[in-house]
């Protein structure tokens, strides 16, 4: 009863305002917003930019806006690219979770790719603040999955934790509440998206739009062989002949779309194994890698890097999840927010 109370009387919130997804964490509660990270924008007669939908909504207009409207994705590679556009989404979640009740302007935990730079911290910062927050925190976003996903980051230990987000992977080993050693490279989801919308278009001649591709990924797409053979039918437009087309196209195809992504996921990590000090390269062969984010959800890439390091390799529960979870925990407990938060 005491943390529902709590919860009610505090609208403090963490952000994970990741490239494909936007997640929010209240204070005293849990998730409660999980909306793409699209926004739809119109303009008028005198050309001022209007936003017209957001999150879900947004995302179902991709690829099917009129002229006069346009539906963008204002997050590339884990940092901003329309600032108006994210200021504006962050004020509408914000609106949205509190409903029509008048509260303080929240504190606010916002996630940021390892590596970022000062400008790009300062981006997240004021767009934080403009869609109406009192105090932002940044913390990174390897160090929020390896608390969501559970690793003792606070122990005199290695952790390995491979984030696999929608703009980039990044892979830190964490030690003493601090990041020993990072590393990162700009593919995630969305290279995977587009590796099966070239590969469609140069097999098949078939132009795909980016939700089927997507979809593709999820229902057949795999990092090594699996058994049985998977099918999926695909409908898209046909390149030559300009007309609607369908294509049979199959689990090993679209693994050999997804090879050279996941190759590159796959070396990411093996020079970040060959770069961790002696001491914590010890623990990590004990304790194994952690994979986290929503690219950890393709199949077999576990057991693909498994082979490929010759370490235990598992993935986080929740996956999806584990960024969000991982600094909603630093919100609940303010001396950890201190200790891990970056300037």
């Amino acid at each position: 009863m005491l943390k529902w109370l709590q919860g009610l009387l505090s609208n403090d919130i963490a952000l994970d305002l990741g490239t494909s997804n936007t997640r929010i964490y209240a204070k005293g509660q849990d998730i409660v917003m999980n909306e793409p990270t699209v926004v739809a924008v119109s303009r008028d007669h005198t050309g001022a930019r209007k936003v017209s939908a957001v999150g879900r909504a947004a995302k179902e207009m991709l690829g099917r806006t009129p002229t006069g409207i346009e539906a963008i994705r204002p997050m590339r590679g884990g940092v901003i690219a329309d600032f108006e556009s994210v200021s504006a989404m962050i004020r509408y979640f914000i609106k949205n979770i509190n409903g029509n009740r008048s509260l303080a302007a929240p504190r606010v935990i916002v996630c940021v790719p390892v590596g970022v730079t000062e400008v790009e911290k300062r981006a997240v910062r004021e767009a934080v603040m403009t869609a109406g927050a009192r105090e932002v925190f940044l913390i990174e976003e390897p160090m929020a999955a390896a608390l969501g996903a559970k690793l003792p980051i606070t122990e005199p230990s290695g952790n390995m934790i491979v984030d696999i987000g929608g703009g980039r992977t990044e892979v830190a080993v964490i030690s003493l509440s601090g990041v020993v050693f990072a590393n990162w490279v700009r593919v995630g989801g969305e290279k995977m998206d587009e590796a099966i919308v070239q590969y469609v278009k140069r097999r098949y001649n078939l132009l795909l739009g980016e939700q089927t591709a997507e979809e593709v990924k999820k229902r057949i797409g795999s990092a090594a062989p699996t058994e049985p053979l998977e099918e999926m039918e695909i409908k898209g437009r046909d390149v030559v002949q300009g007309v609607p087309k369908s294509v049979v196209l199959n689990s090993d195809e679209v693994r050999e779309a997804l090879a050279e992504t996941v190759s590159s996921i796959v070396e990411v990590v093996r020079v970040s194994l060959e770069r961790t000090p002696p001491e914590l390269a010890a623990d990590i062969v004990d304790r194994g890698i952690v994979l986290a984010g929503g690219g950890a959800l393709l199949k077999k890439l576990d057991v693909l890097l498994r082979e490929e390091t010759g370490l235990p390799v598992f993935v986080a529960e929740d996956p999806m999840c584990a960024v969000v979870r991982g600094i909603g925990q630093a919100l609940e407990k303010l001396d950890l927010l201190h200790e891990i938060a970056v300037n």
